[in-house]
Parts: structure tokens; sequence; C-alpha cells
């Protein structure tokens, strides 16, 4: 278990490199897929292979990650942790927190079934279970604070730029 002082030695140094060299902190991180056999993409994560596939409700085995599902996972995981350094910080002592996410999606939309129907989720809702003793006051503190730092639920609450390219593959 990390305590709030041993996650503030490890940002420290961190922080002040930021601080003087604010481009240090433009970091671009990377994702890759190939097309894969049937309707699926394999995903490098660095980690494992993922194989995603379409959702159950669109066509798909269900024997593929959804990249829906793998959406709300990435809230989840990055919440997850926001919210486990933002109570080391503040010093709030969870003996145990489960959060979950669920999204409505309308799959009229993506099989274009209709132009009314938007695609992609309508609404995603993430809760937080949280067993500690912690004060209202603090709790409220730990919430809004993992909701300000969490990566995913502000590129998700405030979408940025995006932008799709192509790029042909020589001719053979």
């Amino acid at each position: 278990m990390m305590n709030a002082e041993e996650l503030r030695s490890i940002q420290a140094p961190l922080k002040e490199r930021y601080r003087e060299a604010p481009g240090a902190a433009l970091i671009t991180l990377r994702a890759q897929g190939r097309v894969g056999e049937g309707v699926s993409c394999k995903i490098e994560t660095g980690k494992a292979l993922v194989v995603a596939g379409l959702h159950p409700a669109t066509g798909g085995s269900g024997l593929n990650a959804c990249s829906g599902d793998m959406l709300l996972e990435a809230l989840v995981a990055c919440a997850g942790v926001t919210l486990n350094a933002v109570a080391t910080a503040l010093g709030i002592e969870l003996r145990d927190a489960t959060l979950f996410a669920e999204g409505d999606l309308d799959f009229r939309g993506t099989l274009g079934l209709s132009k009314e129907v938007p695609v992609g989720f309508q609404a995603i809702r993430l809760h937080f279970n949280l067993d500690t003793d912690a004060s209202e006051e603090q709790l409220a503190t730990l919430l809004r604070l993992t909701e300000r730092y969490c990566v995913v639920y502000q590129t998700l609450a405030h979408p940025p730029a995006l932008v799709v390219t192509r790029k042909s593959a020589p001719a053979s």
C-alpha cells in the first residue's frame, strides 16, 4: 500500500520537471490494431493481444471484446486509478472501492436503420461503491477530484478534436 508521502515523493520530481519544461509533460499515447479474421480487429495493447469484434447485438459471436465495453472498461480503469491516487494523496483510507460504468446504446444507429438514432453512447453512468470511514465532505472532495483528474472521464466529458487520416499501402 502506498501512502501520501510515497506518492508525493514519486510525483514531486515529475511535477518540478513539468513546471520547468512544460513541453516535457506533453506525451503522445498510441494504440495500434490490425484487421483480423471475420469482422474483428486485433489490438496490440503492449500487455496482451485483444481481439475486438462485433457486439452480439450487431451480429457478433460474443467471443471477442466489444469496443464499447472496452471504452467503459477504460473509464473504470482510469477512474479507479485516479480515485486511488486522490484518496492516497488526501489520506483517505479506502477499505474497498468498486467502480461500475454502464452506457446506453441504440444499435439501430450503428446498423444504419435510423438516421435519427445517434451512433454511439447516448448516456454513460459511472458508479462508485466505497467502503471507507471518510466524511461526506471528504467523499465529495474525493469524487470531485477524481472527475477532475481522470483522463478518460475528462476526454468523454470534453471531447478533443478528432482527426481521421488514411494512408494507402504501396502498390505491389
